[in-house]
């Protein structure tokens, strides 16, 4: 029986130091380390290589459930997965401990904390959305060309200017210059 850890971060200005210092301490063997969101896709990469790693009778160790991941299906699809390989799973905070075979309150926790940890991803997202409404702030690449540069552009397109001569003068990539050409049909 092995303990396994598994410590997660959402973005790259978070640090994972203090999760991995906490999964040490439970007498972790191995940490498996991610600096990427929980949603599906970008987490899945790494709770694929913990699955494939652990061996019947082991245990993973997350300091808190939403290290996991963020959503519900998520949370409880990996936990599922966990449990078909016979390996055990549980949280340092104490909330989760699967390897309390059969313990009804421990399953019904570990659902209504998964349905927490989605909640609260759901509520970042929308306050999230909020304030880029709120600041007129939408994300994303800045425009290649300001509304004044745009404006000239437009007039060098219409003196007949090539694609090679928009690139050079405004220094835009070929695809960037094609995309403002079809802009403006």
């Amino acid at each position: 029986m092995a303990k396994i850890g598994f410590a997660r971060v959402s973005t790259r200005e978070q640090y994972l130091t203090e999760q991995v210092e906490q999964l040490k301490k439970a007498g972790c063997i191995k940490i498996f380390e991610g600096k990427n969101s929980g949603k599906k896709d970008t987490n899945a990469l790494r709770l694929k290589e913990l699955l494939n790693y652990v061996r019947h009778d082991d245990i993973v160790i997350v300091t808190k459930l939403d290290r996991l991941g963020r959503s519900t299906m998520q949370v409880l699809n990996a936990i599922n997965d966990f449990n078909e390989k016979g390996v055990g799973f549980k949280t340092l905070d104490g909330s989760i401990d699967t390897t309390k075979k059969n313990d009804p309150i421990s399953t019904a926790l570990l659902q209504v904390l998964a349905m927490v940890a989605e909640l609260e991803r759901n509520f970042i997202v929308s306050r999230t959305q909020e304030g880029r409404i709120r600041t007129g702030k939408k994300g994303g690449r800045p425009r290649a060309l300001s509304d004044g540069k745009f404006a000239e552009f437009k007039k060098d397109l219409k003196k007949g200017f090539s694609i090679s001569m928009l690139m050079s003068k405004y220094q835009l990539s070929e695809a960037t210059v094609v995309r403002y050409k079809r802009k403006l049909k």
